[in-house]
């Protein structure tokens, strides 16, 4: 009796086969390595936030990011209202009317800019801004006419950071030349701008020009009955943003061209109205379209997108590994899978301290082969074989190969990576395809 519950014990004493439990450890360990990666991907968002700083203090200075609208006609009107028995409340509101054309053509200079390390994209713009009003038709507003100050007439121009001014401006009204003023009368249309009294007892032709400065990006508000917008560039990769994409773009290795126009029928709302009409419609950034002045991608953007494929990137590798070791027949320490799961966490960290000296390309050239020349010099001893070394170190590259095309590949990075896991999987498939699971698990 007392055989027989040994041998009733002994099958319970190997319930998990030394394979199984590495198989199992390995999982374990992957989840574990996702740890530090998360740290690293907060570590690359406090970086970027650290450069959006430093963008912010040259900014200030120089000018934010930019949107243009106007000019924008308006008439003040005094509103008569009850305020008790026999008692008359008198406010002044505004009528806005808008151009019926409106033309804008500049050109823009970008130029780069640092703050240390830190690198902000900086512009100058020559902005020619030409068209015309028409006399307002008051009749459908439903205003007396003695209520209104014909005499405090005005036109505005909305620019969202005054500081990017670089001279005084000088407004054309019917061939007359006058000082804008810096600021406006009421908040109605625009929060910040330039104006200019403006006599509307007839038609108005208008022409500006504007030197202004700004970060980054240019937006312009489809404030014309017929918008036209056309701005040029030496700058080779322009994101055209906004409501509204360019009718007609020219983009080269140097510079781009592009052309807009915006109809009243494009937009939702109309000519004319009383107050912040426009504004109520929507949002000013649904109405508003421009330009970007990007870089394809930054370094941090490059390097989080990297940082983000990590469990893909341990699975693959633990997963050679672990066929190395069951082909092979050799027995590989976890803590041997630590170590080397430890110098890819490294690279993405080497990743992104070079990416801030050097440009991506060369900082993803000189973390990958830092890492590949450790792991390979480490795996000649694990595995006692250069053979195999120098092969799971070749599957290293061609891994780390894959992952930077994908990074660049932006538009295709689905496509190809789901091709190229495909035939990761067909390789390993095949590699395998004669291997007894059974009898590797049970050993």
């Amino acid at each position: 009796m007392e055989n027989l519950e040994v041998q009733k014990i002994k099958p319970n004493s190997n319930f998990m086969p030394p394979l199984l439990a590495k198989f199992i450890t390995i999982v374990i360990i992957v989840g574990l390595l996702l740890l530090p990666n998360t740290a690293i991907r907060s570590l690359i968002e406090e970086r970027e936030s650290t450069k959006q700083e430093a963008i912010s203090e040259i900014t200030k200075t120089w000018g934010n990011s930019q949107r243009l609208g106007g000019p924008v006609l308006t008439i003040p009107f005094k509103e008569v209202t009850a305020d008790g028995v026999n008692k008359f409340k008198t406010t002044i509101k505004y009528a806005h009317f808008l151009p019926e054309k409106l033309n804008i053509t500049g050109k823009l200079s970008p130029e780069k800019k640092y703050r240390g390390i830190y690198k902000v994209i900086l512009y100058n713009s020559k902005l020619q801004i030409t068209g015309n009003f028409k006399v307002p038709d008051l009749s459908k507003l439903n205003i007396a006419n003695e209520n209104y100050l014909f005499e405090k007439a005005f036109l505005s121009v909305g620019i969202s950071d005054l500081v990017g001014i670089k001279e005084s401006v000088y407004i054309d009204l019917n061939g007359q030349r006058t000082a804008m003023n810096p600021g406006i009368v009421t908040s109605d249309i625009f929060s910040e701008g330039i104006s200019v009294p403006v006599d509307i007892s007839k038609d108005i032709q208008f022409s500006t020009m504007l030197n202004l400065n700004g970060s980054e990006e240019i937006n312009f508000l489809p404030y014309g009955k017929d918008t036209k917008v056309v701005l040029n560039a030496n700058w080779k990769d322009p994101s055209f943003i906004g409501a509204f994409s360019p009718d007609q773009k020219e983009i080269d290795s140097e510079k781009f061209t592009a052309q807009w126009n915006v109809s009243e029928f494009n937009r939702n709302f109309s000519q004319q109205g009383i107050g912040n009409f426009i504004n109520n419609k929507s949002d000013l950034t649904e109405k508003s379209f421009g330009v970007k002045l990007i870089e394809t991608a930054d370094e941090y953007q490059k390097t989080m997108r990297s940082s983000k494929y990590d469990y893909l990137f341990f699975i693959l590798t633990f997963t050679a590994f672990f066929l190395i070791e069951i082909l092979a027949n050799i027995k590989i320490h976890p803590l041997q899978y630590v170590l080397v799961g430890i110098a890819i966490c490294l690279f993405y960290l080497q990743l992104l301290s070079i990416s801030e000296h050097l440009s991506f390309n060369w900082a993803y050239a000189i973390a990958c082969s830092s890492v590949l020349g450790l792991v390979m010099f480490y795996t000649k001893y694990v595995f006692n074989s250069v053979r195999f070394s120098v092969s799971f170190t070749l599957a290293l590259a061609l891994l780390y190969g894959f992952f930077y095309t994908l990074l660049q590949a932006e538009s295709y990075s689905l496509l190809l990576g789901s091709i190229g896991l495909l035939l990761i999987l067909g390789l390993i498939m095949f590699i395998t395809r004669k291997l007894d699971w059974y009898k590797s698990f049970t050993k």
